[in-house]
C-alpha cells in the first residue's frame, strides 16, 4: 500500500521524511496541505496531527506526526541502516547528533531561512535585526560542527546516518539565502555538506526544492 506523506514541500520538517522515504525506495503520495489557507487547522488534517502542524504520514491504518519520528518509522519499516541499529553505541550518537539538531542547529538557522525566503513570499519585508542575531547563534553553533567533523566525516561516525538527512532541508535553504557563504568559514562542515549533497536521494530531491518559488 502507498503512504500518503501529507503538507508542502516548502516545509523543512516534510523534506525531512521525503528524504527518508527517497533513501529506502518507498512509495509513496506526496498530499499537498495549503498553509496559507489553514488547511492544518481544519477537522480532516487535525484528526492526522491535533496539533495542526505538518507533515503527518498515513500508512494503512496508522496515522503519524512529529516528522523526526516518523523518518524513524520509515527507516525501520524499510530496514535502513541509516539508524544502526545493530550497534548501541553507533544508534546512540545518532540520536545524539538528531537531538543537537533538534535543539541547536534547527533554531538558530531557521529564523535565518525564515526570514529570507519565506518573508518575502508572505509579503513582508525581512527583519535584518533577526536575521543578524539568528546568524551570530548559528555560528557558534557551526563552530561545535567544525570540531565534530574534523573528527569524523559525518556527525554520528564515519558513515551517514539519520542525523546528518535531517539537517539537509534547511541547509539547503540556507544556500538559496544572501547567507549561504557562512559555510566557507567552516571547511569541515563544507566538506560534510558536499558530500551530502552527492547521494542520490538528496539530488532527487533538490530538483523537487528547486521547482519551488524561492
Amino acid at each position: 500500500m502507498t503512504m500518503k506523506l501529507y503538507g508542502p514541500t516548502l516545509s523543512p520538517n516534510l523534506v525531512r521524511v521525503l528524504l527518508c522515504l527517497e533513501e529506502v525506495g518507498a512509495e509513496y503520495e506526496l498530499v499537498p496541505v495549503n498553509l496559507m489557507a489553514d488547511e492544518q487547522k481544519k477537522p480532516d488534517f487535525l484528526a492526522k496531527n491535533p496539533f495542526g502542524q505538518v507533515p503527518a504520514l498515513q500508512d494503512g491504518d496508522l496515522v503519524l506526526f512529529e516528522s523526526r519520528a516518523i523518518s524513524r518509522y520509515v527507516l525501520r519499516k524499510y530496514k535502513s541502516d541509516l539508524l544502526k541499529e545493530s550497534s548501541i553505541a553507533d544508534s546512540a550518537m545518532i540520536d545524539i547528533w538528531i537531538d543537537v539538531e533538534a535543539n541547536q542547529y534547527f533554531p538558530t538557522i531557521s529564523p535565518i531561512t525564515f526570514q529570507c525566503l519565506l518573508v518575502p513570499i508572505l509579503g513582508g519585508v525581512p527583519d535584518q535585526n533577526i536575521v543578524d542575531a539568528s546568524l551570530e547563534k548559528f555560528k557558534k553553533v557551526l563552530e561545535v560542527y567544525e570540531a565534530r567533523l574534523s573528527k569524523s566525516k559525518y556527525l554520528a561516525g564515519d558513515f551517514v546516518s539519520l542525523a546528518d538527512l535531517s539537517h539537509f532541508a534547511l541547509t539547503f535553504n540556507l544556500t538559496r539565502t544572501p547567507y549561504a557563504s557562512v559555510l566557507d568559514s567552516y571547511p569541515h562542515v563544507k566538506a560534510w555538506w558536499e558530500a551530502l549533497l552527492t547521494r542520490p536521494a538528496i539530488k532527487k530531491v533538490v530538483d523537487i526544492k528547486m521547482r519551488e518559488p524561492v
